[in-house]
């Protein structure tokens, strides 16, 4: 749960169903990610017009890491925001937007790619289009021929040293690369 949580309400009386309808946003945006720091909402209630209600406009500031996401809904033409409700609800969909996206980028930056590791061809079995390489620690892992890059498959000849990367999810045969780099990058 956010520690630092403030609702502002500003040109209107406090409402507790609002409050609440704002703690429940603020919740269901800590589903999108458990990294927001600190919240910051404030309520306004726009000038009256003479032909129509009240506009309300929502700020949402959210504090993660890597920087800000800031949502103002100042929507003085749409009639809908007329209903408090209704811009919180907008105002908080447009967050949880910014915020999947945010946390994506952040996710890129910090996304390691896995090492190519030596290995050697061990077997190979060209009519069926696999063969198997082994690692440093004498394990045979498999490979397919549409993760050996290029039209390097049909170069490959048994005791040839190649790179590859290792797919997190073993296959039917056991651990299996996922991509597998013949000498010279073919």
């Amino acid at each position: 749960m956010i520690s630092d949580l403030h609702i502002s309400f500003r040109g209107m009386e406090p409402s507790p169903a609002v409050e609440t309808q704002v703690r429940r946003r603020v919740e269901e945006l800590e589903q999108f990610s458990d990294r927001i720091v600190s919240c910051r909402v404030v309520l306004e209630a726009g000038d009256r017009h003479h032909r129509q209600g009240r506009i309300y406009h929502v700020l949402v500031d959210l504090t993660v890491p890597g920087g800000k996401v800031v949502v103002n809904r100042d929507s003085g033409f749409n009639h809908a925001h007329e209903d408090l409700h209704v811009a919180v609800r907008d105002a908080f969909d447009a967050a949880r937007r910014q915020l999947q996206d945010h946390m994506r980028r952040l996710e890129n930056q910090m996304k390691q790619h896995e090492p190519s590791l030596i290995g050697r061809i061990v077997k190979i079995f060209s009519d069926r289009n696999y063969g198997f390489l082994e690692t440093k620690t004498g394990e045979e892992v498999y490979f397919h021929k549409n993760s050996v890059s290029g039209n390097g498959f049909k170069k490959l000849k048994v005791g040839d040293r190649v790179r590859y990367v290792i797919d997190p999810e073993e296959g039917e045969k056991g651990p299996q690369a996922s991509a597998v780099v013949p000498p010279g990058g073919a």
